[in-house]
């Protein structure tokens, strides 16, 4: 942990920061780089050795409930661990994205049943919507136009995500931008895509962990541990 850095922005040494925003967004990447910097340990969605993802893109009406119950606990599981860890982490797209975003997105276009949708969204609502559920210091929401995120999509080449409708990542896209417009669970902090690299330009590293340190620190949304 760099605590050098980690005074000069004002970033407490237990804060957890989670990364949102829609696929292909750059999340992952944002995630690795920015733990990087501040020394923190990381907590990613399961991609490679998800068993159903591969399954749902290919048949979400058959698989939406499955792969939905599955992030569920998966990020629930992660949630705690960061927490009894004593934070320091920077997380991978939030629990909340996922009841809030992509299993009411399945609901609203009719590949996951109302009966399965409530099932779903009442579990979520017991296991996270309770005020023991610690949630993270501050939401970084990454946005961009859509045209550049399916470019993202097509350079990083999963067929699973190339072979999926262009009608979906529009609604997706959307949904995103009205689910942060209402998100009220952490602060947040919005960034474009087009006004960062933190891969190769050090000034975008500050920019962003200057950002970052000026709400958490301006915020008195505090979470014991």
């Amino acid at each position: 942990m760099d605590k050098t850095i980690l005074e000069k922005y004002n970033i407490p040494t237990d804060a957890v920061i989670t990364i949102a925003g829609t696929v292909g967004v750059g999340k992952s990447t944002f995630t690795r780089v920015l733990a990087e910097k501040l020394g923190f340990m990381t907590s990613y969605e399961r991609v490679s050795d998800n068993p159903y993802l591969e399954k749902y893109y290919k048949d979400f009406k058959r698989w939406s409930f499955h792969l939905q119950m599955f992030f569920l606990a998966e990020r629930f599981k992660e949630q705690k661990r960061m927490f009894h860890h004593g934070g320091g982490f920077i997380q991978d797209r939030s629990i909340y994205e996922d009841v809030e975003i992509f299993a009411k997105l399945n609901f609203d276009s009719g590949t996951m049943t109302p009966e399965d949708y409530q099932t779903y969204k009442s579990l979520f609502e017991a296991m996270v919507l309770t005020p023991f559920f610690p949630h993270p210091d501050l939401v970084i929401f990454i946005d961009g136009e859509l045209e550049d995120i399916l470019e993202r999509i097509d350079h990083r080449g999963r067929e699973m995500e190339m072979n999926t409708p262009v009608e979906y990542w529009k609604m997706l896209h959307t949904a995103y931008r009205d689910w942060v417009d209402n998100f009220h669970y952490a602060p947040v902090v919005r960034l474009n895509i087009k006004d960062y690299d933190l891969l190769n330009d050090e000034e975008s590293v500050d920019y962003v962990l200057n950002k970052i340190g000026k709400v958490i620190s301006a915020t008195t949304m505090k979470h014991e541990r």
